[in-house]
């Protein structure tokens, strides 16, 4: 029963009920039944024989005890967090250590704010969104599902052939007044931080690989994906499904068909489609050619 008060006291700060410890001062029988009514209710999600150092502390060394209920909304945050007194945190979302976040923030349940990550003034963060390893600048939307700053895909073989994972150590960087569609993914970078532009306007269920840099005033419809170290100049749209290959370069003022893709640079302003991307007169041309409708 020691093992089980040590589970009980960790859960507390997050919401198990006040009246769960109690339950160890009753009789041998009506502990069983009480922990197996905890079980039910989901208050205790398993029974560990840890000591209390070792299963008050995440991987990273912090204490669970460090976190603190934010008064305004119910949510989590960590007690080095900077959290400007007008932000809202709604019940289930999380704010970790060294995380800031700025005035009139408004983030949504099940969200969770990695460590050291910051969020400007009046930026609104949807459910279950997940930031780290990020900045994210004020006025943005970002709605439900969406994931900014997870590792970027990037492996090597090594002499034996195994599939080695490359070092993903820097930074997402969101712009100002920046919209991010639902469940849509934004890579950290690995030799260059991936970067959004200010007013950048993307849909739902967007790839954007590691080192990725966009211009200002761009709009990805659904579905695009851009690779990796890609580069796309200022107010270029890509319809939707969309493709631009790796370390390609678009310059400004270019538009581009939906389900087209870019294999090379495109140094032009203008319209563009088709696989490989061609002007889009050629491209409407093939298409006439080929008995297209």
């Amino acid at each position: 029963m020691a093992s089980m008060a040590v589970r009980l006291r960790k859960l507390s700060p997050f919401g198990a009920p006040s009246s769960v410890p109690l339950l160890l001062s009753k009789t041998k029988h009506a502990e069983k039944l009480n922990l197996f009514s905890a079980f039910a209710m989901g208050n205790i999600q398993s029974l560990s024989t840890c000591s209390v150092d070792a299963s008050s502390r995440g991987g990273d060394g912090t204490s669970y005890r460090e976190f603190q209920r934010w008064p305004n909304g119910g949510g989590t945050f960590h007690e080095s967090a900077c959290i400007d007194p007008t932000a809202l945190i709604e019940v289930g979302a999380v704010v970790h250590p060294k995380a800031v976040l700025g005035a009139h923030v408004h983030v949504g349940s099940g969200t969770v704010i990695g460590p050291a990550v910051t969020v400007g003034q009046s930026t609104k963060i949807g459910y279950n969104v997940s930031l780290g390893n990020c900045t994210v600048g004020g006025s943005c939307i970002i709605h439900n599902g969406v994931c900014v700053g997870q590792d970027g895909f990037g492996f090597l073989v090594d002499k034996s052939g195994n599939m080695l994972k490359k070092p993903q150590m820097l930074l997402a960087r969101i712009g100002d007044n920046v919209e991010i569609g639902a469940n849509t993914c934004i890579d950290r970078g690995s030799w260059r931080d991936t970067v959004i532009g200010d007013w950048s306007k993307i849909d739902n269920l967007v790839q954007i690989g590691h080192n990725a840099v966009i211009g200002k005033s761009c709009i990805l419809c659904g579905q695009v994906g851009i690779a990796g170290s890609a580069t796309l100049g200022d107010y270029v749209t890509l319809g939707g499904r969309a493709a631009v290959r790796d370390h390609v370069s678009i310059t400004s003022k270019v538009r581009l068909a939906a389900n087209s893709c870019v294999i090379k640079d495109i140094k032009e302003p203008g319209d563009y489609g088709g696989f490989p991307a061609v002007p889009i007169g050629i491209w409407r041309r093939q298409v006439v050619s080929r008995g297209w409708s």
